[in-house]
């Protein structure tokens, strides 16, 4: 397998993982917007965490900024696939911005609220392993090999 072959191999997994992203962020947003309850089998504290005052950001949900993020990267990954250079370097951008948020936002989970919501960590788990793959395809993109 080329180094090409195998970037658009990362690049196919990230669009992936930002849709399956995108999917979760859009279910938080929609059972924000309708006033639902979300449902959380593996853990307790979704409730918790989705109706604290950090569930949204000047009225709009904090799940929308997800759905955005992960448009974003889905977008980018796609055009990065047909080969843009342009749309590389802003997925890392995206990427890293989602991370940093990803960060904060576990850390109100685990310090601040003490509860944790399944659904967040699901887009927390993403949002890692669209980092890692960001990582290997700029490690390949540097060495020319994975």
């Amino acid at each position: 397998m080329t180094v090409d072959q195998k970037r658009k191999s990362l690049f196919l997994l990230a669009l992936l993982l930002s849709l399956t992203g995108l999917a979760d962020s859009i279910y938080l947003t929609v059972q924000h917007l309708s006033g639902q309850s979300v449902r959380c089998a593996i853990v307790t504290g979704c409730s918790v965490v989705l109706a604290s005052r950090y569930s949204s950001v000047a009225g709009i949900p904090t799940a929308a900024f997800g759905v955005a993020g992960y448009f974003a990267a889905f977008s980018l990954a796609t055009l990065a696939l047909y080969g843009s250079a342009l749309a590389v370097r802003l997925l890392r951008i995206v990427v890293a911005t989602m991370l940093a948020t990803t960060i904060w936002l576990l850390y109100l989970q685990a310090f601040v609220l003490r509860a944790f919501c399944a659904w967040c960590l699901l887009s927390a788990a993403l949002t890692t392993l669209l980092t890692l793959l960001v990582l290997l395809e700029r490690l390949a993109s540097r060495r020319g090999s994975l």
